[in-house]
This record gives structure tokens, sequence and C-alpha cells, in this order.
């Protein structure tokens, strides 16, 4: 009789454990910037955009501020998401982002008086911003602190980009300036209704039409090419 031989199981190779978090990547930073723009495309944080953007000097004071306090409370909240309650989670970051706004405003108040009281109540109102809340609780809230870091600087690059954009043209066509220096002989006649009111809503109806323009020659374009 031929002995029996004892089946031998070979145990599969261990699985390696997945990494623990999604690692930061470039589109965190770069897809603020243009394909999901907070200002161009997802139409967040409309009020100052219109508000405070009649000059330069206070289109980058107020982007610099938002910079900062979208990167800071995102990255607050990211690191501390674990043990905020979720019952009061909206409380917990709309303080969170309070503090900053008012470091914020302190910071410029002791830097630049002037553009501080250029911009008015429209610094504090930074709080309701819901572009800041917004991303503190769909991204930051989700994913780790560099990740939500690098949303933030996206998100914040692309708000000051398309501030300080319209804050050029309002003021180089209203005042014939741009940061206080003249761009125009003694000739040009400033549109004056550019720095009121009716030339925010103007300049960036025009910004608007112009990235929609854009976007749709790029579709039909890459449309054509797929066809041929």
């Amino acid at each position: 009789m031929s002995a029996v031989l004892p089946e031998v199981r070979v145990a599969p190779p261990p699985i390696a454990a997945p990494p623990s978090g999604d690692p930061p990547t470039m589109d965190d930073l770069l897809r603020g910037l243009w394909a999901e723009n907070p200002v161009l495309v997802q139409m967040l944080g409309l009020c100052p955009t219109l508000a405070v953007t009649n000059s330069v000097a206070n289109s980058l004071a107020m982007g610099i501020a938002t910079l900062a306090v979208l990167v800071c409370s995102s990255f607050l909240v990211s690191s501390l998401k674990r043990f905020i309650p979720t019952e009061v989670r909206i409380a917990s970051y709309v303080l969170i982002i309070a503090t900053f706004v008012t470091l914020a405003d302190m910071s410029l108040e002791a830097v630049v008086p002037n553009v501080h009281k250029a911009l008015g109540a429209f610094i504090a109102l930074i709080v309701v911003n819901c572009m800041i809340l917004g991303r503190a609780e769909a991204f930051a809230s989700k994913h780790g602190p560099a990740r939500a870091v690098l949303d933030a600087l996206g998100m914040g690059i692309g708000f000051s980009m398309v501030l300080i954009l319209l804050g050029a043209i309002r003021e180089l066509l209203g005042n014939g300036t741009l940061l206080g220096v003249r761009m125009f002989s003694m000739n040009f006649e400033p549109w004056v209704i550019m720095v009121l009111p009716p030339g925010g809503f103007l300049t960036l109806g025009l910004v608007l039409l112009a990235v929609a323009y854009a976007r749709d020659r790029r579709t039909s374009g890459a449309a054509a090419r797929r066809a041929a």
C-alpha cells in the first residue's frame, strides 16, 4: 500500500494594509485655482467680491486675510475632527473661524490701518463667508491636515486672484490708477461707475462671461479632436 501524504496548504501572502489616510496631491492645491474656483465656478463669497474690489489694495488685503483664515481654520478643523461631537460641529467650526478672523482683523488694523478702515465691517464678515465654512464642513472635516491645508491654499489663492483681477480692472477704469500709481495721462476721464457698486456687478458679470466662453471653446475643441 502506498502511503498517503498529508495535504499541505500554502498560506497566501499577507495583503499589505492600505496606508492610513489619503496622501496629499497637487490636485488638492490646483483645483481651487481654476476647475473649482470658489468665485468663478462655485459662486461663493460674492459679498466681499462685489463690495471691496474697488481698488487693488482693498482686494489684496481681503484676499490675504481670507486666505490666512481659511488655511488656519481648515488645519485646526482637520486636526480636531475626531474630538468634535457631530451635534455641535457647525458651532465649533464657526467658533474656530471667528477666532482667526479676530486675529486677522487686529493684524490688519495694526499693519495697514487705512486699508482696514476702508474695508470696514467686511473683515468681520469673513466669519459668515460660506466658502470658509463650506470647506471646513465638506473637506477639512473629512481629510487629514496636509490635504486640508493644500485645499485651503488652493481655494484661498483662487479667491484672492479673482479679487485682485476685479480690483485692478475697477481701479484702472474708475480712477486711472493701479495701487495709487497713475497709469493714464491727465486727459483720461475716469469711469466713476466702476468704483461704485454697479461697477462691481458689471465687472464680475463680464469676467464670468469670459470664463464661460473660454470653457465652451475648450470643450468644443476637445470634442472636435475626439471626433477627428
